[in-house]
């Protein structure tokens, strides 16, 4: 008991100091610092870890099994067969786009939907959710099924019964067939994320898809073999994965990849990754601009307290005794501003989730404790690295302050100190922002900025000091140099800190606005927004006509070749021999070729020539030659539905993906190819109402979409417009949410303005009274505060800009992933901006200086 008395009283003490400092306001940008910190790295966090959590939990479930087959083509039966020999439990998917209608009799209006056929035995996990009745007298019953529609049957999700004009019971016209709608589907456990799937679902039995006639050589259907086996069945699922994996490289099978419950679903875990990656990148500021305002709020209070602690040496308190006081009561700030942190980020992740993790995955799991041990212990580090070693310093203090005021100022903390911090917070940082490239990017380029912006203020410091003259220069500005030279110090620490600050806000503007406009960009005017494909070439005359009568005008109109690239100069392609993750998956896949005597308007020849009806030639994209290494004079061989073509490239071209018009990546100069097969695509501009239904003789007649589909039930059409609309309402709640975090770290920034002009205030206050007590008039000590403030904002404000700009353009290009547009004019406005920020902040803090009697003034000074 005697021994815990002293360490009771010690923490007793702190407690009542910490009580009475912050009732005089001391500490509270300190604290705000903390808590703002933590709560934006908390909520991120625990959003993103609700949200792996939600993953793992329904991985099965999403993936639809132990293990998926997914392919391009038909899935080999001694696949089915080698599953079933293993003991395995299996079965078949197909998916892909395709049109509904309902029947003439209803309206014949018709939907893009996204088709499933599954074969008996689905869903190998989890279970369906079905409506069967919908009456006006009955409440809908809602029941879950183990099994997939019936023959003759669909089940259709309830946005097409509304589109569609349908009930359950009624007709829906899929291809050459009529199938009946049985129920509508509520539930479908591996549908996958919402954001990537536009069209509404229509699930059908895989004995009804011939019947459609909807497989045509350019369909693009994905084909599924879903395989589990039981709890004790995991070595032969994994044996099964190993000969399955040997297989297809024996036989240098292309487009075809395995999902298990390891690797996921990737495009569930990559759906809003740039939201995420800013959302991280928001956070991570936010720790280093709270790591800026805690050392100068720390620094600024040990300024206030060395004639106090002076003062306790004098009354014979122990060095010790005053060290543990203050630490005991910043450690107990640190922990309450990181517990009122972990809290608003708890809160705050809540926000996320109702905009984001709704379109990621449906009850998510509560939040674990992680997220807010990582907050913790941010803001702990950011407190003892940055916060307590100049608050130790205080039982440093000589008691001969009392006497002499130039004893006992705080100095820098030593380097050991202050390097073992700096790696602390590094540290945690990069595990916050999930991103290596992120986190080294952010704390690297700050940490360089951080110097840069130190010299510089050491570099106009020397300049003053040379090149404004003490006789014949103006006496505001001889005064004004004089001051900023005789405190070296404190211009570094405000122009770096306030550069600094300017530079996360900066930073965070430029990716913000950049990243929004691409997330907002829109497409032309005139851009189409119907694509059909799947036309036959018998098909070809009629359908144009077809489109002409409606009123269509100036539609494009290219042959499509559906073809895998099988070597490159000679040698054989394999996925392997490729660096990148995207180059892999390009050559996986088949291209869509085309051909053409002539160059498409909205492409631009980069590189080469094009010459119309050049042999063994072709014309390749400059994205997708970039991304595969390839060059001009490389030739490329393609497999065409078992027919072998090969080409040289003779020319690159630069498509405007954005203009919403038919592009190719790879396309052959010439008129004809009559030895390959090919079908034709068409994308065109639905013809306002009025045009389309004088044209068709009748204005309350079909629509053009519908009586396309009526003559030519086997075309797959696209309504692209109503797929961006969807897309831009998902974009608005990422926005929303990017924003929210935003305003954190605007605060952040805020408060590392109003940390650094505190800092300094003391002195100027002291120099101001001097001044004041020697006869210079308020006229001249305003024009000298001006000057010092516009002069060291317009550094702070320029430095930052130029900073602000280079990390943009690195984050853009290397992290984040969109294009990234130079402002020449952002320096030029920084300084500008920099200079009225810190002349507003300063007039703010002390306006009241030069109002006040120069005793007042004088005392109040000694007093701080």
């Amino acid at each position: 008991m005697q021994a815990s008395t002293p360490f009771l009283s010690l923490w007793a003490q702190a407690l009542r100091q910490l009580r009475r400092d912050l009732r005089a306001g001391e500490l509270r940008l300190l604290m705000l610092a903390l808590t703002l910190a933590v709560a934006a790295l908390s909520a991120v966090s625990f959003f993103a870890d609700r949200l792996q959590a939600g993953l793992s939990r329904d991985a099965g479930t999403l993936l639809g099994g132990d293990l998926v087959i997914v392919s391009d083509q038909p899935i080999p039966a001694a696949w089915v067969e080698a599953a079933t020999a293993a003991g395995l439990r299996h079965t078949r998917m197909s998916t892909f786009p395709s049109m509904a209608r309902a029947p003439e009799a209803q309206g014949g209006n018709a939907r893009l939907v996204a088709l499933k056929a599954v074969a008996p035995g689905y869903p190998l996990r989890g279970s369906l959710g079905v409506i069967t009745t919908t009456t006006a007298s009955t409440a809908p019953t809602l029941s879950t099924v183990q099994h997939g529609p019936d023959r003759g049957t669909v089940w259709v999700e309830a946005g097409l019964l509304q589109t569609l004009d349908l009930k359950i019971g009624d007709a829906l016209e899929l291809g050459s067939s009529r199938l009946r709608i049985a129920a509508i589907l509520n539930d479908e456990p591996d549908r996958g994320a919402g954001f990537l799937s536009f069209a509404p679902r229509v699930m059908m039995a895989e004995g009804d898809l011939a019947a459609t006639d909807l497989v045509q050589p350019a369909s693009r259907i994905s084909w599924r073999l879903a395989v589990i086996g039981d709890s004790a069945q995991a070595d032969k699922v994994a044996r099964f994965r190993h000969d399955l994996e040997a297989a297809i490289q024996a036989q240098g099978l292309r487009g075809v990849r395995i999902d298990s419950l390891e690797s996921g679903r990737p495009e569930m875990q990559q759906t809003l990754d740039r939201a995420r990656l800013f959302l991280h990148l928001v956070a991570v500021l936010s720790a280093l601009l709270a790591s800026v305002a805690v050392a100068i709020a720390a620094r600024s209070f040990a300024q206030r307290h060395l004639d106090s602690c002076a003062l306790l040496r004098v009354l014979g308190q122990p060095q010790r005794h005053i060290a543990w006081t203050y630490a005991l009561e910043f450690l107990t700030v640190g922990l309450l501003g990181s517990l009122a942190g972990v809290l608003i980020g708890l809160g705050l992740q809540q926000v996320f989730v109702e905009l984001l993790g709704r379109l990621m995955l449906k009850d998510l799991p509560a939040p674990s404790f992680g997220p807010a041990g990582l907050g913790l212990g941010v803001g702990m580090t950011l407190l003892l690295a940055f916060g307590l070693p100049p608050i130790l310093q205080l039982a440093q203090v000589p008691p001969l302050r009392v006497l002499r005021r130039d004893l006992g100022e705080p100095r820098t903390a030593s380097w050991l100190v202050l390097l073992a911090g700096l790696g602390g917070l590094a540290a945690l940082i990069l595990i916050a922002s999930n991103d290596a490239l992120l986190g080294a990017v952010s704390v690297g380029g700050f940490a360089l900025a951080w110097g840069l912006f130190a010299l510089a203020a050491r570099g106009l410091v020397a300049a003053l000091r040379r090149w404004v003259p003490e006789v014949g220069a103006p006496t505001w500005l001889r005064l004004t140099a004089r001051q900023l030279s005789a405190r070296p110090a404190l211009v570094v620490l405000q122009v770096s800190s306030l550069a600094l600050g300017l530079t996360a806000l900066g930073l965070l503007v430029l990716l913000r606005t950049d990243l929004i406009s691409s997330w907002r960009a829109a497409t032309p005017v005139n851009a189409p927004d119907r694509f059909v494909i799947n036309i036959l070439p018998e098909q070809a005359e009629a359908f144009r006509s077809t489109l002409h009568a409606g009123g269509v005008q100036g539609e494009d109109w290219a042959p499509m070749i559906r073809g895998r690239l099988i070597a490159l100069n000679g040698k054989d392609v394999r996925p392997e021999d490729f660096p990148g993750e995207q180059a892999r998956r390009l050559v996986e896949r088949e291209f869509n070729l085309s051909h053409s005597p002539d160059l498409p308007s909205h492409n631009q020849v980069s590189a080469g020539q094009w010459v119309a009806e050049e042999a063994d030639a072709i014309s390749v994209e400059t994205g997708l030659a970039k991304t595969l290494g390839l060059k001009l004079g490389d030739r490329l061989r393609f497999d065409v539905g078992g027919q072998v073509i090969e080409a040289r490239i003779t020319s690159l071209r630069k498509l405007d993906w954005s203009s919403m018009r038919v592009n190719f990546f790879v396309m052959f100069p010439r008129r004809d190819l009559p030895e390959l097969p090919a079908t034709w695509i068409a994308a065109y501009r639905t013809p306002a109402p009025a045009a389309s239904a004088g044209s068709a003789g009748s204005a309350s007649g079909p629509s053009l979409d519908v009586r396309l589909l009526r003559a030519f039930p086997n075309l797959t059409s696209v309504d692209v417009s109503a797929q961006i609309s969807q897309v831009q309402g998902i974009v608005e709640q990422v926005i929303l949410a990017v924003e929210v975090l935003f305003l954190f770290t605007l605060l952040a920034g805020l408060v590392v303005v109003l940390a650094t002009l505190s800092a300094t205030r003391q002195a100027r206050t002291r120099e101001m009274a001097l001044m004041r007590a020697l006869g210079a008039r308020s006229s001249l000590l305003r024009q000298i505060q001006r000057t010092e403030l516009l002069s060291l904002g317009a550094l702070a404000g320029g430095l930052a800009m130029l900073t602000a700009t280079a990390l943009s353009a690195v984050l853009a290009r290397q992290v984040l992933g969109f294009d990234w547009l130079p402002r020449p004019w952002l320096p030029l406005a920084g300084s500008v901006g920099g200079a009225l920020l810190a002349l507003g902040a300063g007039w703010l803090s002390l306006r009241e200086v030069l109002r006040q009697p120069v005793a007042e003034t004088l005392r109040h000074a000694n007093r701080e």
